[in-house]
């Protein structure tokens, strides 16, 4: 009976640890399958990604860019069909000794190579813009790891040709610098994604190409004409070397719509290897870079007394004998008058005649007058950075000031503003609104957009504007100041400039100087408008000496490339000069 009892406690004591048993596995098998549950329904989308991120690598390379075309269809700048390579360091077998093998391949360094190889990363990139038969010779070697993916890089066959217009790409395939920059958007293809699968030991068994890339960026037709933009560079680098300047820049606009024919830099750089360079030599300083007009501001000074009805061509202006004192300062001129008239300080670039003029018709007048020129103000050219200059409001010049923006001092410009000034000159008092693209077209050539010339207003009357040209034409006679301008054949409507630099301490004692020549041509329909600056020239500074020579061969050879008919009756130039002068 006791064995009964005790073996029934027995069968019990075994049954409840075998339902505390249960019951635990019971838990455990509830808790792993909500686990499974949780994992599987509710978490199953972000599993996936993340463990189709431990084995997938999506790597993108640039699709075409946009073609960059002068305005007769030159390519200035194109995309070019090239290879990226890079590279799965985990899935390189004995990096230290292919690193070699590809570096010799490539071009690249050995140790930046390696340096790469060995990189806790999944994927890095080797090489951006390999030729296919580099990367050819390169997929011979037979290297595991290796990726190649097609692609474009940026090629400016012109080299050095309008580089600070053009601009580059970067790396990645963006503009950096000039239109590349400015048009990027619109310039920029599709990028082609190429994704990589590896199992878990780092090898690769899957690619999959996804081209997104079904448009190409598209093109810009310039108003740049490669030619004049060629002769433009010459003429200025010929200037520049000749009379050992710092620097020069050039611009040549088509008065009657705006558009830039050429803007020149030298020093130049080649776009193809910016990296090469020294920054400062990517700016397009002819837009960025704000610089004091000298003498070419008299232009203006002229035209303001001319608008007001104050004073006409013919009025005397006392110029003091070449010594003038006004605002506790002394003005002189380099070479004495005594009585000139109004179209004569501009002839003979009085700085005491237009100081003159500026006393007599007040700050307020000539301030609006170069407000109405484009003056302290952004053009609206499409280009980036550009400068607005500077021109202090009338109420804050004092007497010494306006004297000394009268004859372009405490004035600043941008290269692009000074032609469009005097563009308006030359197109019957209407200032344009300068641009660099002629229209936009999609990668089989239809146009898309275009960019039609544009008025920003009249700066001055009809009236004025031909006075003025007149005065410009005399300018350049032999008894003015712009002489060595004028080619054969050719009547030329200029002013010089002899521009002084405030040195470091913001005096104009011991200065440096920018020469300026800035006129334009045939006189009566001019074709083109020319600005040269000679930055910091040795021996000789004067705008008439060193900037005039090079506007004058730049009108040469752009009006014999685009078959401008020369004015045969040229020796009869001053006669002519001197009659309209008479009858002025």
């Amino acid at each position: 009976m006791k064995q009964t009892k005790v073996t029934r406690e027995r069968i019990r004591r075994r049954n409840r640890r075998i339902m505390v048993v249960g019951v635990l596995f019971t838990l455990c098998y509830g808790i792993i399958g909500l686990k499974a549950f949780y994992v599987q329904v509710i978490r199953d989308a972000d599993l996936s990604r993340q463990a189709s991120g431990e084995c997938k690598k999506a790597v993108q390379a640039d699709g075409r860019r946009g073609t960059i075309y002068d305005v007769n269809m030159k390519e200035l700048a194109v995309s070019m069909r090239t290879v990226a390579v890079g590279a799965h360091p985990e899935a390189v077998q004995a990096p230290g000794s292919v690193s070699g093998k590809i570096a010799g391949t490539l071009d690249l360094s050995r140790a930046s190579v390696q340096k790469r190889l060995c990189r806790d990363s999944t994927f890095v990139w080797l090489d951006r813009k390999v030729s296919s038969m580099q990367a050819e010779k390169l997929k011979s070697l037979g290297i595991a790891g290796l990726e190649y993916i097609p692609g474009f890089s940026r090629l400016y066959p012109n080299k050095s040709l309008a580089a600070q217009v053009l601009g580059f790409t970067g790396v990645e395939g963006g503009g950096l610098e000039g239109l590349e920059y400015y048009y990027n958007d619109y310039l920029q293809g599709g990028e082609k994604r190429c994704t990589v699968v590896r199992d878990a030991m780092g090898r690769i068994f899957h690619r999959e190409v996804e081209d997104s890339s079904h448009e190409a960026g598209k093109n810009l037709v310039l108003t740049i004409d490669a030619n004049i933009q060629y002769i433009t560079e010459n003429a200025l680098e010929a200037a520049v070397k000749k009379y050992r300047a710092r620097s020069g820049l050039a611009v040549v606009m088509v008065p009657a719509t705006g558009a830039i024919r050429a803007i020149a830099h030298y020093p130049t750089f080649n776009p193809n290897c910016f990296t090469d360079y020294p920054r400062y030599r990517w700016r397009n300083r002819a837009i960025t870079d704000p610089f004091e007009p000298g003498s070419v501001m008299k232009l203006f000074t002229v035209g303001a007394a001319l608008e007001s009805g104050r004073l006409a061509p013919q009025t005397f202006i006392d110029c003091e004998d070449g010594r003038y004192r006004t605002g506790g300062h002394v003005i002189n001129d380099i070479h004495p008058h005594e009585m000139l008239r109004l179209r004569e300080v501009v002839k003979y670039s009085s700085n005491i005649g237009a100081a003159k003029i500026a006393e007599r018709i007040g700050g307020k007048i000539l301030y609006k007058t170069l407000k109405d020129f484009g003056f302290g103000q952004k053009t609206g050219i499409d280009c980036p950075g550009e400068t607005s200059g500077r021109l202090r409001h009338y109420q804050n010049w004092r007497t010494i000031d306006r004297a000394n923006i009268a004859f372009g001092q405490g004035v600043s410009v941008s290269a692009v503003q000074l032609v469009s000034a005097v563009s308006a000159i030359a197109n019957e008092g209407i200032l344009m609104k300068p641009r660099i693209v002629k229209a936009v077209t999609n990668q089989h050539g239809k146009i898309l957009e275009t960019r039609e010339p544009e008025s920003r207003g009249r700066a001055v009357s009809v009236d004025t504007a031909r006075q003025l040209k007149s005065m410009m034409l005399a300018a350049t006679s032999s008894e003015g100041t712009g002489s060595n301008a004028v080619p054969a054949g050719y009547p030329v409507c200029g002013k010089t400039g002899t521009a002084q630099k405030l040195t470091e301490k913001g005096t104009y004692e011991d200065c440096e100087y920018n020469a300026v020549f800035v006129g334009f041509s045939p006189e009566n329909q001019p074709e083109l408008a020319v600005l040269v600056v000679v930055n910091e020239p040795r021996e000789q500074h004067f705008g008439g000496v060193v900037a005039a020579p090079a506007f004058r061969s730049i009108i040469l050879e752009a009006f014999n490339y685009m078959d401008v008919p020369p004015h045969h009756k040229d020796r009869h130039y001053d006669l002519a000069v001197k009659d309209r002068e008479q009858g002025a």
